[in-house]
This record gives C-alpha cells, structure tokens and sequence, in this order.
C-alpha cells in the first residue's frame, strides 16, 4: 500500500538516498535548492546557493552532492560544503541531474540543461579524485543504477525513452565496450527518469508523466508497475531496516496537483541493495 512519507510539496523532488548507517532517507529538491533529511524528531532540511540533485554517502557524517558546479563533501552534522571537483562550473546552462554510487566507489552523476535543452548533457564518473566524462550529448541524463554483482551499469536519456546497460571492468569499475539498449519504452510512449537495482537484479523505474514506478527483471522483461497519486514519479530507493521499503520522490512542476511533489513509501517483497559507499 502506497503512503505519503513526506508531505513536503517538491517542486522537482530527486535524488532519495537511504543512508546505511544512519538509518534515515536524504532526498532534494532540485529547483529550490535544498536537501531534506528524515529523523526521529522530524524533517531536517539545509537550503544551498545552487541547485543540488543527488548525493552518495561517505561516512556517518559526510555526503557526496552533486550541484551544478561541483562535487563536493558535506558535513550533515554543520551543513559546511567542501568542493572536491568542479562540474561544468564554466557552463552556467547546465546543472546537475540524476547520480548514484556504484559498487567500485565510483559516483556517476550526469548533467542536463536548465531547460532541458537537446544535447546539453552529460554523464560522467568521479571516483578517487579523478572526473571523467563517460557519455555526451544527453539532454536528460537519468536512470544511473548498478547489478548487484558490479558487473552492469545502468542510464537514461529520459527524452530518448530508452534505457541502456553498459559492462563495468572488474577492477576500478570504468566502463568498457559500448553500451546497448537494455529496455525500449518508445512503444508504450514512457519515459524513463530515475531507477535502482534491488538485490535481485530487478530494475525498478520511476517514469515521468505516468503515476508509476515499474520493475523489470534482470533480463529487462517487464514484470509489474506500482501507481502513485502523483504523476510526476522522479525516483525510486529502497531503504528501511530490512531494505524493503521503497521510497518514490515526485515533482510538483507545471503542475496542479493535491500530491504532487511529495515522497511516498511503499512496502515490496524485495529486497534493495545497501547504497554503495563513495571512496574519495
């Protein structure tokens, strides 16, 4: 059963991260530049001066976030923002979209025009210092997941409505050969924007515009989809003792909606994976 697990009307929800250690869900509001945290005594929040999508976890205290200029470290004990490398910071078009951790310590995040504008994007890997850029010319970088045994990577251009695979090398985890469409949405006209791998291999896709998060096999067959009374579903992460729970953030953006925006739970019979640690 669907529940609301935050109230909060996001105008473009992201990025939801369940912290393994401790024990409580992060997730942003993109456009209004902010972080939200859940604790026992209530919603924690910390407001930035650029927009802020997506984050991996360091340690107890310390975040990855991405923002539109930077990856940096931050300390949720103070809210004190550490730059570690810069991120199109010469391109005051673009920002920082969809990311996550993969099972090397790697964070993959990509980047999008402000307006979505066509090929602005992209997507690229910072891991042990160094940033590399992995892909160009996305317009609407999303869909950043891992196989639980490290061997695939996941991504998106949501305007594309395809979702790609893309082999990882066993050793630092960098990708290698080309890519390939892993599953085609064009036919069913939906589109692709974030998605996490549970512990079975299953992709579970949060898709713009539909009401709906969707959970594929290993193999990319469709399998079921859960409705949400937003139809603005940005993405998905699993979290919760037993990491059982999904967590569904939304978007309020052009939109008139009672829900919309909000972060919603579900219980599932599958188990998530535990969010990979980032290594600096």
């Amino acid at each position: 059963m669907v529940k609301v697990f935050d109230k909060t009307a996001c105008v473009l929800g992201e990025g939801p991260l369940w912290h393994p250690i401790k024990e409580c869900l992060f997730w942003f509001d993109i456009l209004q530049k902010r972080l939200f945290q859940s604790t026992d005594d209530g919603l924690v929040s910390w407001v930035f001066d650029e927009n802020v999508s997506a984050a991996g976890w360091v340690d107890e205290d310390h975040l990855l976030i991405a923002s539109e200029t930077a990856l940096s470290l931050f300390d949720i004990r103070n809210g004190k923002r550490e730059p570690l490398v810069t991120l199109e910071e010469s391109n005051p078009g673009t920002r920082s979209n969809d990311g996550r951790a993969d099972p090397f310590g790697g964070f993959w995040i990509g980047t999008m025009g402000k307006g979505a504008e066509q090929d602005a994007g992209a997507i690229y890997r910072f891991y042990k210092g160094e940033l590399r850029k992995l892909v160009d010319n996305i317009s609407v970088s999303n869909s950043i997941c891992f196989s639980p045994d490290g061997t695939r990577a996941f991504f998106s251009d949501t305007t594309e409505q395809t979702i790609k695979t893309w082999s990882l090398g066993d050793k630092e985890g960098w990708p290698v050969g080309s890519w390939e469409v892993f599953i085609d949405l064009r036919k069913d006209n939906l589109f692709p924007d974030g998605a996490v791998v549970d512990s079975e291999g299953n992709l579970w896709n949060a898709q713009w515009g539909a009401n709906r998060v969707t959970r594929y096999s290993p193999q990319g067959v469709y399998m079921e989809h859960i409705v949400f009374p937003a139809s603005q579903i940005t993405c998905p992460a699993f979290g919760g003792s037993d990491l059982k729970t999904l967590f569904v953030t939304s978007a309020a953006i052009n939109l008139n909606e009672e829900m919309g925006g909000q972060t919603f739970r579900t219980p599932t019979d599958f188990k998530g994976q535990k969010e990979n640690r980032v290594l600096l």
